[in-house]
């Protein structure tokens, strides 16, 4: 293990930019934490902190200067991975009446994403078992997979909705990575604790200004770790879980959400696995262009099932019910795991804050019984 101190993480993040990636990573627009391009440490949100809780989000300012002393924001990295608008192809009519297609392939830049947290990791890794490693693999999601850094960093914040720990996805990174950090900062001492998870990410480490981890700094980022764990704000009984919630399929909780549920599809949006879309054909009015368009979709939609004669599932209830019990239960049958990572981020960003902790324990507590 290494140390890099904080004066030189500009070193990494330009050692990067000289391998021809362009950086992605957390920065603050409209009052919230969100990935976007950055050019160096400075884009970073230096001193802010965050307070979650269902239907909860402020950035607040930190007593120090923490770099990533913050939780999950609104996005994951789904976003640049499985974009939420995406042309496939388009076409055009030439003045003779020959039409013209042209498909969506542009080339795709190298990306190094910065501050990617365990639960998200294992969020791309779900992605990478629904959309890559199936019989027709995505190629929009493959040509944004393929060729990414990963600079990953170990939490030493868990935010008010957090329960990746119930989950078994974090706080500390163990796969998925090339590089991971774990900042501490206490005192006058201000560094990363940087390991290495790839080829690639060893020889960009041999080139940076680090020298090794004493055992007190070894010690201390242990520690970060065990007081992240320590402090999740939710957690999630998963033992049968996917048992329990197959055989409630008929539990009166799913009329009580449903009171509650706007079906806005905001959880879906947040939700760093959720990879649904519909396909829409668009055009001009005088005939001459037109393109076939992909955009997430939602399960909460009532569109999102309809077929000849009306939707499959055309109640609030039905729909919260499809998703959850998908995420927690038939998300195994499917793809071996579960589909939720313990983000939290469909809690915080529920306008009515339904909690997926929260319904799942209410289930538990009452199952089996006369209903």
């Amino acid at each position: 293990m290494r140390a890099l101190e904080r004066t030189d993480l500009d070193r990494l993040l330009a050692a990067l930019v000289a391998r021809g990636y362009e950086l992605v990573g957390p920065t603050v627009r409209q009052g919230a934490i969100v990935f976007e391009p950055i050019e160096s440490a400075a884009d970073l949100p230096v001193g802010l902190t965050d307070t979650q809780d269902g239907g909860t989000y402020r950035l607040e300012r930190r007593s120090d200067e923490a770099v990533f002393g913050f939780a999950n924001g609104p996005q994951s990295w789904k976003r640049l991975l499985h974009p939420p608008v995406l042309e496939l192809w388009s076409a055009r009519r030439s003045p003779e009446g020959e039409l013209e297609f042209s498909p969506q392939n542009e080339p795709q830049p190298k990306r190094a994403l910065i501050g990617a947290r365990s639960c998200d990791l294992h969020a791309i890794a779900t992605l990478d078992r629904s959309l890559l490693e199936i019989e027709h693999p995505d190629p929009e999601y493959a040509a944004r997979r393929e060729g990414l850094f990963v600079v990953a960093l170990n939490c030493s914040t868990a935010g008010g909705t957090c329960f990746c720990v119930s989950m078994e996805t974090g706080p500390r990174a163990t796969f998925g990575f090339d590089l991971v950090l774990t900042e501490l900062h206490d005192g006058d001492r201000h560094l990363f604790l940087v390991e290495s998870g790839s080829d690639q990410g060893a020889e960009l480490l041999a080139e940076l200004p680090t020298r090794p981890a004493g055992d007190d700094e070894v010690r201390a980022g242990k520690q970060v770790s065990e007081r992240t764990a320590a402090s999740m704000g939710r957690r999630m009984d998963t033992e049968g879980l996917k048992e329990l919630l197959d055989r409630n399929l008929e539990h009166p909780r799913w009329d009580e959400v449903s009171e509650r549920c706007l079906s806005c599809g905001n959880c879906t949006m947040v939700c760093p696995t959720c990879f649904c879309t519909e396909v829409d054909d668009i055009g001009d009015l005088a005939g001459v262009e037109a393109g076939h368009v992909r955009r997430w979709d939602s399960c909460f939609n009532l569109e999102f099932t309809y077929v000849h004669g009306g939707s499959v599932r055309d109640s609030p209830r039905s729909r919260y019910r499809q998703w959850m019990t998908h995420k927690l239960a038939t998300w195994h049958d499917q793809f071996g795991t579960s589909g939720c990572v313990g983000c939290g981020r469909c809690i915080t960003w529920c306008p009515v804050a339904i909690d997926i902790t929260e319904e799942a324990a209410a289930i538990r507590v009452t199952d089996g019984e006369v209903r």
